[in-house]
């Protein structure tokens, strides 16, 4: 089975570097030196990896024959793409390759566009989407079930449940305005605050 495991960004330096997208959360294993991977476009490959190594967070790849900045900058945009034995997919429903999850819309239950993932980041604590907004501004989307209520990949989308003010802080101040009734006392508006924080926890 071909997996796209990381898409090819800028040059770095002037020695041959590029910057890598990774897009599995095995890049020790699929992107290590000597791997030989096939390309997309096919005709930019098959490329093999002659060294990498992480610089300011990002994977930093050299390629063999890839001499320059000009050699690396041909190569921008191109996905890398990994034999892998279908029976080291995930076997269980909740468990996702990157691959997997990469590029899946993402919107609310009621259908609301919020964007598109472009980037997950793997935490010590938990995973992030990084979602990319039409306006091209991101948002972070921690990827946790109280949070992330479907992955659907037929239909290619990921369907959220945000607590107030994770996609919009503005969000947060416009539902505590909106709830509160005129007279109302203090202590209300406190409680109904305190039902939203436990919400998010």
């Amino acid at each position: 089975m071909q997996l796209v495991v990381a898409r090819i960004g800028r040059a770095h330096g002037i020695k041959g570097e590029v910057t890598v997208e990774v897009r599995t959360d095995e890049p020790e294993l699929r992107l290590g030196p000597g791997a030989v991977l096939r390309t997309e476009p096919a005709s930019a490959g098959p490329l093999t990896i002659e060294t990498g190594r992480v610089h300011s967070g990002r994977l930093l790849l050299r390629f063999a024959g890839v001499k320059d900045r000009t050699g690396a900058e041909a190569l921008r945009n191109i996905l890398l793409i990994a034999e892998v034995d279908p029976a080291q997919m995930p076997e269980e429903p909740d468990e996702y390759y990157d691959h997997q999850l990469m590029d899946l819309d993402v919107v609310l239950a009621d259908g609301t566009e919020i964007g598109r993932i472009t980037e997950i980041s793997h935490l010590p604590s938990q995973d992030l989407f990084i979602v990319e907004r039409p306006d091209g501004t991101e948002v972070m989307i921690p990827f946790v079930e109280e949070i992330v209520a479907e992955i659907d990949l037929v239909e290619q989308r990921c369907v959220i449940t945000p607590p107030p003010g994770l996609i919009d802080e503005r969000d947060a101040v416009i539902d505590s305005t909106r709830d509160e009734a005129p007279g109302e006392d203090a202590a209300g508006a406190n409680t109904a605050g305190e039902d939203a924080a436990g919400e998010d926890a």
